[in-house]
């Protein structure tokens, strides 16, 4: 029968398999703290440039002054926009290559432990199948004795009348 032990082979398949999602965790939350470093950023530099328009225009001293001091602000919004975007991009992409060269660096360990665990259940599935088929095998036969001993220890008149009885 099966025992509840963890065997070495699974033990092993387990650890590596939690060394696989811990790094990969890691690199995952490296990743959204730079991506929250350039949100954090990004909205900084917003917000400098909204207090410096704001003040730009407050401090007008007419009405197309200030509808100018509006109109600046625009285009340079959108160049900060792009830049966020090319920046995100870019550690989006490290983001990625590091995840693929993590993947690289654990997926050969882990299958090579996976073919071992499966070697070892395949090789302990074939001793308890053989256990189990002795046993079937050996139960059979003391079946088959037990009905042997039964038979010959009736006597035939016995044997006779219980026919007899039946019809």
């Amino acid at each position: 029968m099966f025992t509840n032990s963890i065997s070495p082979a699974l033990q092993a398949h387990l650890d590596v398999q939690l060394n696989f999602v811990t790094e990969l965790s890691r690199k995952m939350f490296d990743t959204a703290m730079r991506v929250n470093q350039l949100n954090m950023r990004m909205a900084q530099d917003m917000l400098e440039e909204m207090a410096s328009a704001n003040h730009r225009i407050l401090t007008a001293r007419g009405g197309s002054e200030a509808l100018s001091a509006a109109a600046s602000h625009v285009p340079p919004g959108t160049d900060k926009l792009r830049q966020y975007q090319q920046q995100l991009t870019h550690l989006m992409a490290d983001a990625n290559v590091e995840m693929n060269r993590t993947a690289e660096a654990h997926l050969p360990e882990a299958s090579r432990t996976a073919v071992a665990f499966a070697d070892e259940l395949v090789r302990k599935t074939a001793e308890e199948t053989e256990k189990a088929t002795q046993r079937q095998r050996d139960m059979i036969a003391r079946m088959h004795v037990d009905a042997h001993s039964d038979g010959a220890s009736r006597k035939p008149e016995a044997g006779r009348q219980d026919q007899a009885q039946a019809h």
